[in-house]
């Protein structure tokens, strides 16, 4: 992408779910630059890489494809997610945690140490934990698919009860 994408206005718009209001914001493209449980879309704007963030948003009803996704998702596609493409920066050990993220399958969480493994760094668990407290694309890109080793949830930026949900709804 250009430099020049973080001077542009971005869009957004917000749908309603079964786990709280899920907020994405879309480049040019249609692209997901942050997502997330939350009607703040500023809040989302904050946690886009300042290369690519953009400067100003503009609220629509819907996004189509993205806001068909996160609709269907929730419904219980859990596959709908898959095909939304995702735009992140950040370095080179991220960028590639998040793209193996994007292949943990629904119903089948990993556990950090799991997710460092695959992600190609198997001593690197707290680097795994931090590509997860970095992503800025939830849901998109399943960050609440990693959990402890003891099974407990771990951290997750928009509270452990939507962890649950999320987990829940993919293992049923």
């Amino acid at each position: 992408m250009s430099s020049e994408t973080h001077t542009t206005a971005a869009d957004f718009a917000t749908t309603t779910t079964p786990a709280g209001p899920f907020t994405a914001i879309v480049d040019a493209d249609g692209a997901v630059l942050a997502s997330g449980w939350t009607a703040d879309a500023e809040e989302l704007r904050a946690l886009i890489h300042p290369t690519i963030r953009p400067t100003g948003l503009r609220a629509f009803d819907s996004l189509g494809p993205v806001s068909r996704a996160v609709t269907d998702y929730h419904a219980g596609d859990l596959t709908a997610i898959d095909g939304i493409t995702v735009r992140q920066r950040s370095g080179p050990f991220l960028t590639h945690a998040w793209e193996i993220l994007r292949n943990v399958p629904a119903g089948a969480p990993v556990t950090y140490t799991d997710f460092a493994t695959i992600s190609g760094r198997p001593a690197a668990t707290r680097a795994a934990a931090n590509a997860c407290a970095r992503n800025a694309a939830a849901l998109f890109v399943p960050c609440h698919r990693v959990i402890r080793t003891d099974g407990s949830l771990g951290g997750f930026r928009y509270g452990l009860p939507i962890k649950r949900w999320l987990l829940d709804h993919e293992s049923a």
